[in-house]
């Protein structure tokens, strides 16, 4: 691009990252303040690759929880500092803004909003839509090498181009690179670590089980800091699903901190206590273990259960001796696994760690130490559990990036 076309008068803002963040900033800045240059600038091939990929493709846009007390309990990390943003740009609001660009939504039964088209090209057409014609210039296949903060300010890129700037916003995600960057001007970065991923476990009670799904549980590490209940999922390589996820979030630095070797204990009736599940063994009499399930447990699990306590195919309810039943029930409600790695969930890698929360004026996310220079998204230490979370706190703070410049 040619710097010499800008004149006097104008702004020039360079948004590096051409993902969600990155996005809604220089299309709410451009809205606001339309004499002003905006260039974004993205390393990668095409942009906005994560929101391509979220929901399995549909794109989770954000999470129906309108009260903003209630969703930063969905973050481990940034609970208090994004409380006062939430209030001034909400889950509703992000809904209306892309509504008013004729993205049809609608909210699922678990709250996660999607559009109603079923396709992440919805999201992205409606942002890349609104940056060409609020004038937002994108240039792919550029990665930021450096950045200086003094005069001239201005970012180099690997394709040899320099673009002189008068604000900067970083929204590179998880980007070590950046963040590197940033130490070099003196600001703390939390070291990174993965959020949101499932357990690899090998047992005997899993195996053969893969894709075998509980509507309902209750689990906790050994480290015992969350209690992470919902669906359960039986993968080839162990477990996943919504309460293997929040808890890997909310537990990220501990099991990172044990290399993901660790014990979690699943309750699978939380909606029973262990003298009602005597009781209704009990009531079974004469019927046959094998035969009669009373707890509602997946029958093809029921029987690993069994052959894991090496319950006699033959064996009825009223056989069995109090030691026996003590056993059963423990495997209902508090059976334990080893843990043994990890994997990404799907392609929705998210990190715990970035920049420090200190170094933020949550007013408008501007980096304290930094001259004109603001970000957003995953490059700060904030995340999420799955659900549109995460997104939603992307969109915050552009939003307000971009109304407080």
């Amino acid at each position: 691009m040619d710097n010499n076309r800008f004149t006097r008068w104008q702004k020039k803002i360079i948004v590096v990252g051409g993902g969600a963040a990155g996005y809604f900033f220089a299309i709410n800045v451009s809205i606001n303040y339309p004499e002003y240059e905006i260039v974004i600038l993205e390393q990668g091939r095409d942009t906005l690759g994560k929101v391509r990929v979220s929901g399995g493709g549909r794109c989770n846009v954000t999470h129906a929880c309108f009260d903003a007390r209630e969703l930063v309990k969905f973050y481990p990390r940034g609970e208090k500092e994004m409380l006062g943003p939430f209030h001034r740009f909400s889950a509703r609001d992000t809904m209306q803004w892309f509504e008013e660009r004729g993205v049809k939504l609608k909210i699922e039964s678990d709250n996660r909003v999607f559009p109603v088209s079923d396709s992440s090209q919805s999201i992205i057409r409606c942002l890349e839509d609104e940056a060409l014609q609020n004038g937002v210039k994108v240039i792919t296949s550029s990665k930021v090498m450096a950045i200086s903060m003094d005069n001239p300010r201005k970012v180099t890129c690997s394709n040899g181009l320099e673009y002189d700037y008068d604000l900067l916003f970083l929204a590179t995600g998880s980007s070590k690179y950046i963040w590197n960057l940033l130490q070099h001007h003196a600001i703390d970065i939390v070291e990174p670590v993965p959020s949101l991923f499932t357990f690899h476990i090998k047992d005997d009670r899993l195996k053969g089980l893969q894709g075998l799904a509980f509507d309902d549980v209750v689990v906790i590490s050994e480290h015992g800091s969350y209690s992470s209940r919902g669906p359960l999922l039986i993968t080839h390589w162990g477990m996943s699903a919504p309460a293997i996820l929040k808890l890997s979030s909310f537990e990220s630095r501990w099991m990172a901190a044990n290399k993901y070797n660790f014990r979690i204990v699943i309750d699978f009736l939380p909606g029973f206590n262990i003298e009602q599940l005597i009781s209704m063994g009990r009531s079974q009499g004469g019927k046959l273990v094998s035969e009669k399930n009373p707890f509602n447990i997946p029958r093809r699990y029921w029987t690993k259960i069994l052959e894991h306590l090496s319950f006699n195919k033959d064996l009825r309810w009223a056989d069995i001796n109090r030691d026996a039943m003590d056993d059963l029930v423990r495997e209902l409600k508090s059976a334990s696994f080893s843990v043994s790695g990890k994997s990404t969930f799907k392609e929705e890698f998210v990190s715990a760690g970035g920049i420090d929360l200190k170094e933020i004026d949550f007013k408008n996310f501007r980096i304290k130490k930094l001259n004109e220079v603001y970000a957003a998204g995953e490059i700060l230490n904030i995340d999420a559990v799955t659900g549109g979370f995460n997104f939603q706190a992307a969109w915050t703070g552009a939003f307000l990036a971009a109304q407080n410049i």
